[in-house]
C-alpha cells in the first residue's frame, strides 16, 4: 500500500523523519518495501499482513505510531476520527429505504446529498491520490478514494437520478443476472456473488466495484452516498471469480471496522464542505439524518493476558504498567488484576483471538529490539530417524531384500484363528461393521488373508505395524513385524533343477537376516510355552542379549489352522516384537578394518548327540577361534551307516583371515585343532 506521509502527519506529530517512519513500521509488524518521492511528496509502500485490515489506512498506521513513539502525539483531526466523527444528526430520516438480504453484508449505511458540484477536486486534494497511486477523477470520486486511505473505509457515491430513488438494497446474485461495472466489463453473475441492487436490478458488485449504470458524472446533481461492511470471505469470492481487484475489495478482505461506517460518511459530507466552502451540512445540500442498518453489531471481545506468561514467552522484562501502557495506546481497554489484565479489545482488531496475539502485540510495541542477547539453553532433540521408525525402516529394508513383498493391514478387524488371543479383545464402543468391530492384537491374520487373495501359493509376505494388547496395567500399542512365506523362493529356469521351497530354516534365514539389520544378535530356542498357532514340534523362540529376552517367534503354521483357512500345511510364518529390538537400538555397530590378505578354510567332521543344540556348537567353534575366525558354516549333516542311533554327522567350514599377515599351514592347522577340542569337550567325536 502507497500511502503519502503527508497523511501521516495531518495525523499524528512527530519529528521523526520519512525514513525513521518507515523503520518503525516495520519493526511495528509493517514491512517498509520502499520510500519514494512523488511529486515533492515522500510516499511509503508498505506491505501489510492480510490479518492485518486496520494497517491499510493513514489512521491505523497513525495508530501504531503513537503506540512505539512515545514522543509522538495525536493531532485534534486524529481525536475526532478515533472518537468516530458525529454531527448530532445520525438519527434523523433522510428518506433511504435500505434492505439487506444476506447474512454477508453485517451493516449498511448511506446519506443524500443535493444541488452537489462534481467538478474537479482541489489540487491538494489531487496530489495526495496521485502519490497514493490513484488517478483523480471528481470531486465525488476523489473524495470517497480520499476517505478509503484515510480512514480504511471503502465508500461509493451513486447519482440518485439514475438511481431512480433512494431504495437501496444488498443481497446475493440471481443465477444468470448480469452486470456491467465502471470499467466497462459486463459480469455474468451466479448465486455466490454478492451485489447491491436497488428496483432495476443489480446495480454493483457488493464490495468490488459500482455499476455502470448508477455513475457519478459532470451532470450528477443528487447523490446518494453508501458505506457498508461486509463479510470478506464473500466479497473474496465476488473479487476473484469476475476477476476483478480494486483497491476497496483488497480492504475488504482483510477487514474493515463495522463501527467506522457512518463515522466515514460524516467524514466525506466534512470534505465535501470544506471543498465547496459550505459552513455547515445543510449550505452544502447535505439532508439532516443518516440510514443506518446494523443487524448484528458485533459483541466486544474481552481476552486475558498474563503478566508472567508474557515475559515468558517473550524472554524479557516487561512490566504490568508498561503493558497497560502499550495495549492502551493501540486502542485496547485494559483492566488491572494484578498481574493479570483484562483487554477488551478494539472492533477494528478482529485478528486477536488468544492470550498468545495479545503477547505479540507486547512485543511488537515494546520492541523485539529490546530483547536480550543471550547463548542458547535447553536440549536439544535427537536429529534424524532414531528409536522405533528407525527399527521399522531397517526392518522394512532387510525383508524387501529377502524377496518378501511388504503389505498394509487395517488396525481393526474381525476375530480371527491366527489371532494371539483367543478370548481377550478390544474394539471401539461404536464400530463401523462387524468386520471391523475389534484391534487386532497379531499381524498374522493380515498377513494370512493377504496370502489367500494372492493365490495362497508361492507367496512370501510381510508387515511392520501396530497390534494392541492387554498389559499389567493398560491396554499397550506395541509395534511388531510378522512374516509370511510359502512355496517357491525363485522362480523356474531354463537350465534345469528344482526351485527351492520354503522352510523352517529360510524363514529362519530370513529372521536373522532381520536380526542383522537391527543390529542385534539372536539366539533360538525351544519354547516353554509353545504358540498355539505353530505346528507344536517345528517352531522356535527368539532370543536377545544372550537368551534373555524374548522376542517372538517363528516356524510352521499348525496342519490344522492351514486346513481351516485354506493355507498350505508348508506355510512358515514369523512374528517378533520391535520393542524389545528397541532395547539394544543404542548398541554401536562394530566396524573393523578389512584384512588385505587371503583367507584359509579348514573343514571338520564332528559326530554328536542330536540332543545338543547346533547354536551351542557354534558358539563353542568362535570362543576357541577368537577374531581370527572371519566365518563359518554347515555344509552337510549325514546320518546313517557307521552313525549310531541319536547321532549325526555334521560338517564344519571354517574360514580363517588375519590382519597384516598370511596364515601359514601350521597357523591353520592350530586353530582348527582348537575348534576340535572344544567340539569334541561337547560329546562331539571327529570323523
Amino acid at each position: 500500500m502507497k500511502l503519502p506521509v503527508s497523511l501521516l502527519r495531518s495525523l499524528v506529530e512527530t519529528n521523526l523523519s520519512a525514513e525513521q517512519i518507515g523503520d518503525l513500521l516495520t519493526m511495528a509488524g509493517f514491512e517498509l518495501e520502499g520510500l519514494d518521492v512523488v511529486a515533492g511528496q515522500d510516499v511509503l509502500d508498505i506491505k501489510v499482513m492480510a490479518n492485518r485490515g486496520d494497517g491499510l489506512s493513514a489512521l491505523g498506521l497513525a495508530r501504531e505510531i503513537l503506540a512505539k513513539d512515545a514522543a509522538a502525539k495525536p493531532t485534534e483531526l486524529y481525536n475526532r476520527l478515533a472518537d468516530r466523527i458525529a454531527f448530532g444528526d445520525e438519527n434523523g430520516n433522510p428518506g433511504i429505504r435500505i434492505q439487506i438480504e444476506t447474512e454477508d453484508c453485517t451493516r449498511f449505511a448511506a446519506r443524500l446529498i443535493r444541488g452537489v458540484k462534481n467538478g474537479a477536486s482541489p489540487a491538494p486534494l489531487q496530489a495526495v491520490l496521485e502519490a497514493a497511486g490513484l488517478r483523480p477523477i471528481s470531486l465525488l470520486v476523489d473524495l470517497t478514494n480520499y476517505v478509503m486511505l484515510e480512514m480504511g473505509q471503502p465508500l461509493h457515491a451513486y447519482d440518485l437520478g439514475k438511481l431512480g430513488g433512494p431504495d437501496l438494497g444488498v443481497r446475493l446474485a440471481n443465477a444468470g443476472e448480469t452486470l456491467t461495472t465502471l470499467n466497462g466489463d459486463e459480469h455474468k453473475l451466479t448465486t455466490d456473488h454478492m451485489v447491491i441492487f436497488n428496483a432495476n436490478g443489480a446495480i454493483g458488485l457488493a464490495g468490488v466495484m459500482g455499476g455502470l449504470s448508477t455513475e457519478c458524472d459532470e451532470n450528477t446533481t443528487d447523490v446518494l452516498l453508501e458505506a457498508a461492511h461486509f463479510v470478506n470471505t464473500r466479497v473474496r469470492k465476488t473479487r476473484k471469480e469476475n476477476g476483478l481487484n480494486t483497491d476497496a475489495s483488497y480492504r475488504f478482505e482483510r477487514s474493515v471496522d463495522p463501527e467506522g461506517v457512518v463515522s466515514a460518511l460524516n467524514r466525506f459530507v466534512e470534505l465535501y464542505m470544506e471543498a465547496v466552502g459550505a459552513q455547515t451540512p445543510m449550505d452544502a445540500g447535505v439532508l439532516s439524518g443518516v440510514a443506518d442498518v446494523y443487524p448484528r453489531p458485533p459483541q466486544r471481545r474481552e481476552v486475558t493476558l498474563r503478566i508472567p506468561r508474557a515475559v515468558e514467552l517473550l524472554g524479557m522484562p516487561i512490566t504490568t504498567g508498561e503493558a497497560i501502557q502499550h495495549l492502551s495506546r493501540l486502542g485496547m481497554d485494559v483492566r488491572s488484576d494484578g498481574d493479570t489484565l483484562r483487554v477488551a479489545l478494539p472492533s477494528w482488531r478482529p485478528d486477536i483471538l488468544r492470550e498468545e496475539d495479545l503477547v505479540e502485540e507486547l512485543g511488537r510495541v515494546h520492541g523485539y529490539d529490546k530483547i536480550p542477547e543471550s547463548p542458547i539453553v535447553g536440549h536439544a532433540n535427537r536429529g534424524g530417524i532414531f528409536g522405533v521408525p528407525k527399527l521399522a525402516d531397517q526392518a522394512r529394508a532387510a525383508l524387501l531384500r529377502c524377496g518378501c513383498d511388504q503389505v498394509i493391514n487395517h488396525t481393526l478387524r474381525d476375530k480371527h484363528a491366527l489371532d494371539f488371543s483367543e478370548s481377550w479383545r478390544l474394539g471401539p464402543r461404536n464400530p463401523h461393521s462387524p468386520e471391523m468391530a475389534l484391534m487386532r492384537d497379531s499381524l498374522l491374520p493380515g498377513l494370512a488373508e493377504s496370502a489367500l487373495r494372492n493365490g495362497g501359493r508361492n507367496v512370501h509376505l510381510f508387515e511392520v505395524g501396530q497390534v494392541f494388547l492387554q498389559g499389567d496395567y493398560q491396554v499397550d500399542e506395541s509395534p511388531e513385524v510378522a512374516i509370511l512365506s510359502t512355496g517357491q523362493l525363485t522362480r523356474s529356469h531354463w537350465s534345469g533343477g528344482n526351485p527351492s521351497e520354503a522352510d523352517f530354516f529360510s524363514i529362519k534365514g530370513m529372521v536373522e537376516e532381520l536380526a542383522g539389520a537391527l543390529n542385534d544378535s539372536i539366539t533360538f530356542d525351544l519354547p516353554h510355552d509353545p504358540d498355539r498357532r505353530f505346528h507344536p514340534t517345528r517352531q522356535a523362540g527368539v532370543l536377545l542379549d544372550h537368551g534373555r529376552l524374548w522376542a517372538g517367534t517363528v516356524g510352521q503354521i499348525h496342519p490344522d489352522l492351514a486346513n481351516e483357512l485354506g493355507l498350505p500345511e508348508a506355510t512358515f510364518m514369523a512374528e517378533l516384537d520391535l520393542l524389545v529390538f528397541a532395547i539394544q537400538d543404542d548398541m554401536e555397530h562394530a566396524i573393523h578394518d578389512i584384512s588385505r590378505h587371503p583367507a584359509t578354510r579348514r573343514d571338520i567332521a564332528v559326530m554328536l548327540p542330536k540332543s545338543v543344540p547346533f547354536a551351542t556348537v557354534i558358539a563353542a567353534v568362535n570362543d576357541a577361534c577368537g577374531d581370527v575366525l572371519e566365518d563359518s558354516w554347515l555344509f552337510d549333516v549325514y546320518e546313517g551307516q557307521g552313525v549310531p542311533e541319536g547321532n549325526h554327522s555334521l560338517a564344519l567350514a571354517l574360514q580363517f583371515r588375519k590382519m597384516g599377515a598370511t596364515f601359514t599351514d601350521e597357523e591353520a592347522n592350530a586353530v582348527r585343532d582348537r575348534a576340535v577340542s572344544a567340539v569334541t569337550s561337547l560329546g562331539g567325536v571327529l570323523r
